[in-house]
């Protein structure tokens, strides 16, 4: 299991987590519960507390660099090209597209 946590704008949102056979997001209550916090993304609303999918979200896929980049970036951190999550964690500290950044929590 892996786990990570996502902020928005540096604030923190939820917790991103890698199971077995499927990936779960988890909002905050403290951002749950402020009505002035927008969601992360539109197929992820505030009106539920758990989000549970066997693929990676496409909240979180969409930080992720594709063809050519994506083979270069998995070939120099010694990244599984198929490990989405992997490259998630590895890339998506700092410097993403947009206000989401991902975080990883070390268990």
């Amino acid at each position: 299991m892996r786990k990570a946590i996502v902020y928005k704008n540096d604030v923190p949102v939820g917790t991103l987590t890698e199971e077995d056979n499927y990936y779960k997001f988890i909002y905050d209550d403290s951002y749950l519960l402020d009505n002035s916090k927008p969601s992360i993304s539109l197929t992820m609303p505030k009106t539920q507390r758990e989000y549970k999918s066997k693929f990676l979200f496409p909240a979180f896929s969409n930080l992720l660099s594709e063809g050519v980049n994506r083979k270069l970036q998995c070939r120099t951190l010694k990244i599984d090209e198929n490990d989405s999550f992997g490259l998630l964690l590895a890339t998506a500290n700092f410097d993403t597209v947009g206000a989401i950044t991902v975080k990883p929590i070390d268990l």
